[in-house]
């Protein structure tokens, strides 16, 4: 399989067919290795093969991602994303580095109605990029702050990574959505941070936007108000703000958040075009991520039957370190792995390996929180695994060789070589140990919310 990949087969095809094989081996193999039982082995391994993307597709939790997806897609076609990077730009641009700090805050307020990292750096790539080289940016880190910007939306809800999390080791999809929000924000302020400690100690770094009045300043808020609409919504679906049951499932909330948008686009004047352009994108994205998660499904079946989860939580238990050093080493090894894998595939294939483990080092399924390693309960332990992952897979999106954040915004600005945004991207590798090193130390910042829903 890894040679495969290095080789540049997609993902997809190649855990699919590493999946097959290894079944046939294991069913060939209950049968002795006979030549002649061969053909029955590939026969129950193929049935077994073909039953996996149905079932687990159909899930109706994934049907938040084309959703989510959308919900993005149609809010750059209505203009929101310009609006709030106008909104940043006057609130906080008097700041050192203002233009790039309101941009790292407008893409994370593009986060919480865009579930793909991909999209929010393409957009603000075309947006806020030509801007700070206006006013004397450098080109690189301008391209490193909106590559490393788009990450958010890996984290910040709605998070398709957070879905394919919750499906994979079958959690509770809205407690995830809603655990992802205190450490986006986190993360936004972590790389605002940097941004302002780089331009106080670097001369003509960034300059800082200022010249607002108040009035232009509260006058650039309600076209960003459809934004926090949408999420209200998808959180009042999760989490119902007056006490009792929750008023509808995940789903239902990013549907409705989506024709909300739609609504919006409309009024602000959407084109056919557009509209047809955005439906296009939507559909493209989304079967590329069901085809991964349709591949890598078979492959999972496979280390099921070899029973390889197992296997691995009862060494990982057996190690004489402690289970914070372990938790460190599994998170280094998803940083190596995201180097060469983008950032679906890596979860996919590595979480029904490693999600047992881990719960296994943090005292098994039923353990409370008082007799436990990490002082919370196998469900709590599950969540805020999930927000550390998947915080990795947003470390992964600008790690070269094959950052795929990198890759999107040199497309969309001709001038600037992939090279370049590497480069720019690099102080942003700082804050994001800043940050996976205090959701580590403090667990609360990642549970705090998803611990109010019972």
């Amino acid at each position: 399989m890894l040679v495969l990949v290095v080789l540049g087969m997609r993902v997809a095809f190649v855990a699919a067919l590493a999946g097959l094989a290894g079944l046939i081996c294991i069913f060939w193999q209950k049968q002795g290795y006979a030549p002649e039982a061969f053909g029955k082995a590939l026969v129950i391994a193929v049935k077994v093969a073909g039953q996996v993307p149905h079932s687990k597709i159909s899930a109706q939790s994934l049907s938040l991602i084309p959703a989510f997806i959308l919900i993005g897609y149609l809010a750059y076609y209505a203009g929101l994303t310009k609006a709030l990077f106008q909104a940043a730009k006057r609130w906080v641009g008097w700041l050192p580095g203002g233009l790039a700090v309101a941009t790292v805050f407008a893409t994370a307020g593009f986060a919480t109605v865009s579930g793909a990292s991909v999209a929010t750096s393409a957009v603000f790539a075309k947006i806020a990029i030509p801007e700070m080289r206006k006013v004397g940016y450098n080109k690189k880190f301008a391209a490193g702050v909106v590559a490393a910007g788009g990450t958010l939306a890996s984290l910040i809800p709605p998070s398709a990574l957070l879905v394919i999390y919750a499906v994979i080791v079958e959690q509770d999809v809205g407690r995830l959505l809603l655990a992802g929000f205190v450490p986006g924000i986190f993360s936004a302020i972590v790389y605002a941070g940097l941004v302002v400690l780089l331009a106080i100690g670097i001369k003509d770094f960034g300059p800082a936007v200022g010249g607002y009045s108040w009035r232009e300043r509260w006058k650039s808020i309600p076209p960003t108000l459809p934004i926090f609409l949408v999420v209200l919504l998808i959180v009042g679906f999760v989490v119902n703000p007056f006490g009792g049951d929750a008023w509808g499932t995940p789903t239902e909330g990013g549907a409705l958040g989506a024709f909300v948008v739609f609504c919006v686009a409309l009024v602000n004047g959407i084109q056919w075009e557009q509209l047809k352009r955005a439906l296009l994108q939507t559909a493209k994205l989304s079967v590329m991520i069901f085809a991964i998660i349709w591949g890598v499904l078979i492959y999972v079946r496979f280390l099921g039957f070899a029973h390889l989860p197992l296997a691995f939580a009862d060494w990982l238990g057996g190690l004489e370190y402690s289970p914070l050093a372990i938790m460190v080493c599994i998170l280094l090894a998803y940083a190596l792995l995201g180097m060469f894998m983008d950032a679906i595939g890596m979860m996919l294939l590595t979480l029904p390996i490693v999600f047992p483990a881990v719960i296994a080092l943090n005292g098994g399924e039923g353990v409370t929180a008082a007799d436990s390693t990490f002082g919370m309960n196998a469900e709590m332990c599950a969540i805020w695994f999930g927000i550390l992952v998947v915080k990795m897979a947003e470390f992964c999106l600008i790690t070269p060789p094959i950052g795929l954040n990198c890759f999107v915004v040199a497309g969309v600005q001709k001038d600037i070589s992939v090279q370049d945004v590497f480069r720019g991207v690099m102080p942003f590798f700082l804050a994001d140990a800043v940050t996976i090193g205090c959701l580590l130390a403090f667990p609360a910042v990642v549970l705090w919310l998803p611990s109010l829903v019972k």
